[in-house]
C-alpha cells in the first residue's frame, strides 16, 4: 500500500464505479487508483475480490496489518461520507434513499441491462425495455417536480447513487431519451453532466500495470 491512501480499483465507465469515484470526491477523499480493463483484470485486484467487479476499494492496513476491502459501490460511498461530508449528501432520510436506490439497482438496472443489450434478451423488443424503465423514470420525474434534486434542496446520496445509471440509461439512444416527457429529469441529468465533479469523475486514466508510476485521485 502506497503511505496511508486507500486504493481504489475502478472502471471508468461502469455506473457502479462512477457512483463510488462520485462519493470519494464529494467526502473529499484521495486515493491511489487503478484504472482496470475489464477484459484483462489485474492479478492484485481478483487476489483481494475474487468476484472481479468494480468498483474495489483496498484500505490502509491498520495496526494488526490486516487490509479491508470493500466490494460494494454503496459501501464505499457510505464509508467515504463517514469519513467527511462537508456538502451533507448524508442529511437526509437515509430511509427513502436507501430505499430508492434500492429500486434503482433492482428493477431499474434489470431493465436498464436489457434496453442496453437488447440483442442479449430478444424476449422484448428495445422499445418494450425502455417503457418497463420508464417506470423508475416517472418515479424520479415526480420527485423533481418538487425540488431540484432527489430529496430536496440540496445534492444527497441518492443523487450521486442513481445519477451514473440515468445517464447510461439516456445514452442508449439519446434522441429518444431527450423526446420523453420527463422534462425535470432530463433536466437534472443535464445539470450533473455538466457539474464540476462529474467531470472530474470521468477523467480518462490510463489502465494500471504493476510497476506504474501510482495515480493519486483526485
Amino acid at each position: 500500500m502506497s503511505g496511508s491512501l486507500p486504493r481504489l480499483y475502478s472502471f471508468r465507465r461502469c455506473p457502479y464505479a462512477m457512483r463510488a469515484r462520485l462519493g470519494l470526491l464529494f467526502a473529499e477523499l484521495k486515493v491511489e487508483l487503478r484504472e482496470v480493463v475489464l477484459k484483462n483484470k489485474p492479478a492484485q485486484m481478483l487476489a483481494i475480490s475474487p468476484k472481479g467487479t468494480v468498483p474495489v476499494l483496498e484500505l490502509a492496513e491498520d495496526d494488526s496489518s490486516e487490509r479491508l476491502v470493500i466490494e460494494e459501490s454503496r459501501q464505499i460511498v457510505e464509508w467515504a461520507l463517514r469519513q467527511n461530508d462537508p456538502k451533507g449528501l448524508l442529511n437526509i432520510d437515509l430511509v427513502s434513499a436507501n430505499t430508492l436506490i434500492d429500486q434503482n439497482d433492482n428493477e431499474f438496472k434489470h431493465w436498464l441491462d436489457r434496453y442496453k443489450y437488447v440483442d442479449r434478451h430478444p424476449e422484448l423488443t428495445q422499445s418494450e425495455y425502455r417503457q418497463q424503465g420508464e417506470v423508475f423514470l416517472q418515479v424520479l420525474e415526480q420527485l423533481l417536480a418538487k425540488n431540484k434534486y432527489l430529496l430536496g434542496s440540496n445534492i444527497s446520496i441518492a443523487d450521486i447513487g442513481i445519477m451514473p445509471f440515468v445517464r447510461q440509461f439516456a445514452h442508449v439512444d439519446q434522441e429518444v431519451f431527450y423526446s420523453l416527457p420527463y422534462p425535470n429529469l432530463q433536466q437534472w441529468l443535464r445539470d450533473w453532466l455538466e457539474h464540476p465533479v462529474f467531470q472530474h469523475v470521468m477523467i480518462k486514466f490510463q489502465p494500471w500495470q504493476e510497476g506504474h508510476e501510482i495515480v493519486v485521485f483526485p
